[in-house]
């Protein structure tokens, strides 16, 4: 385990790693819990691509920017749910491609994915809402 979790894949279920998730994240009891509330596609203007996959992009770049706040990185993200207005294999595929570029070689977090007819603001397809846990202080 890292200093703040661990997450596996357990024999006996399925592989994820294709759509980009894991299946149990373990939490150090010690660690630090950043709870991010869900960050949309829209730029610093409030702008939002009619592009799904750049959408996507731009909401783990807004993900990323408030782990910073706190000294977190994508690396410390266990947990996230997803929002995708109209989902389908494609939109999976899609985001898969994104997460895939994200984390890199490492594990993605466990993921729970909700399609939805709708999200806060006209336009907007996805919303990624995170935990992360970093070590204690």
């Amino acid at each position: 385990m890292t200093a703040a979790f661990h997450l596996s894949n357990p024999e006996g279920l399925y592989d994820p790693t294709a759509n980009a998730y894991s299946h149990v994240a373990e939490v150090a009891a010690n660690a630090r819990l950043l709870y991010i509330a869900g960050q949309g596609g829209e730029d610093l203007k409030g702008r939002l691509s009619k592009d799904f996959a750049e959408q996507a992009r731009q909401a783990l770049a807004n993900l990323q920017i408030a782990l910073a706040s706190k000294g977190a990185t994508l690396a410390d993200v266990f947990k996230l749910t997803l929002l995708i207005v109209d989902h389908d294999e494609a939109r999976l595929h899609v985001w898969g491609e994104q997460a895939r570029r994200a984390w890199g070689a490492n594990m993605t977090p466990t993921c729970t994915l909700i399609p939805v007819p709708r999200l806060a603001l006209n336009g907007m397809q996805i919303e990624i809402d995170a935990v992360a846990a970093l070590p204690a202080r």
